[in-house]
């Protein structure tokens, strides 16, 4: 496993990390989770992202009860969550109000059972809260030793250009780090004057989820719905799982066995390939997943095999600000 910095911060993390949306402490029960963190630690990887509203709060529950009863050490892990979203139908527990983000910490860390996060995401931009609110709230946060840093989840490169220099204006701690979705099929945050854009400039970094396509990009629908896969048990691939999509995946399955690699392999390094991401925040439900995921870390793909992935690709966003989607 390869490590990199958050943007310019010292913090290390690694290439491929391990997310728990829809996984664990839902989908997946303990004894599969504990497997899944197992080997993902077991593999170098040091990064597990949560978010309260994942499972409910189960899932950063039940990554706290892991880590304590595999006692790893705490220092050699660096663990995030996000706030923003509702957690119960009370009229002030969603958003990122100084309220909803002080008392939201304190449940967090409760169920992680540790002090301190090392990344505290703000999971969504708030429109209702003034930004100068959440801004001396997460930093306050940081003065308080809480968490480590604060970051950005799904802001506009607008949002995250204002709160950074907001911030600094404040005499603030600013947000270090951005987590947006990102793969082969969806590239707006490479738009001009967009999130990548803004990030490198001000020194962020960027952390990225669903880099596999919620699994389009692994193959696994290239010839059908598997019955017990996300596709064919949820509605969340309802925008992806589109015959263009499988089509481009199928186009890029030989440049993967050229390289003999597997698919997924080949979409974790071509997002890698920029150095303005620190890691690609993967989802398993199988311990072979996590290993194959992980060996993704340190591939390079040299510029015939970019230019022949672009080609099929057909969706770099151009220099007028234009991005053309497969769908």
């Amino acid at each position: 496993m390869e490590y990199r910095h958050v943007g310019k911060t010292g913090l290390k993390i690694s290439e491929i990390s391990l997310g728990a949306w829809l996984t664990y402490g839902g989908s997946q029960d303990k004894a599969n989770s504990r497997e899944c963190v197992n080997k993902a630690i077991e593999h170098g990887i040091n990064f597990i992202d949560l978010a309260d509203v994942y499972s409910g709060g189960k899932a950063e529950r039940v990554i706290g009860e892991i880590i304590q009863e595999e006692n790893y050490n705490r220092k050699d892990l660096v663990i995030s969550s996000k706030v923003f979203w509702p957690m119960s139908k009370g009229v002030n527990d969603k958003g990122l109000s100084r309220k909803h983000i002080m008392e939201s910490i304190e449940d967090t860390l409760d169920r992680l059972n540790t002090g301190y996060l090392d990344i505290y995401f703000c999971h969504r931009f708030d429109r209702y809260t003034p930004l100068e609110e959440t801004i001396r709230t997460m930093s306050d946060l940081i003065d308080k030793g809480l968490i480590h840093y604060w970051g950005t989840s799904v802001w506009p490169g607008v949002q995250l250009e204002r709160a950074f220099w907001m911030a600094k204006n404040l005499g603030c701690h600013p947000p270090v780090v951005e987590q947006p979705q990102y793969h082969m099929l969806n590239r707006y945050i490479e738009l001009p004057q967009g999130v990548m854009e803004t990030c490198k400039r001000n020194g962020m970094g960027i952390v990225c989820f669903s880099p596999l396509c919620q699994g389009v990009l692994t193959g696994k629908y290239n010839e059908g719905i598997p019955k017990e896969s996300r596709g064919a048990t949820t509605d969340w691939l309802r925008w992806d799982l589109t015959s263009t999509n499988i089509d481009i995946v199928k186009q890029l399955q030989p440049i993967a066995d050229k390289l003999n690699i597997q698919m997924s392999q080949l979409a974790l390094a071509w997002i890698l390939r920029n150095q303005e991401i620190s890691c690609a925040i993967t989802g398993a439900t199988k311990p072979q997943h996590i290993a194959s995921n992980a060996q993704a870390s340190g591939l390079k793909l040299d510029d015939e095999t970019l230019k022949q992935i672009e080609e099929i690709l057909n969706n770099k966003p151009d220099i007028h600000g234009l991005y053309h989607p497969p769908w």
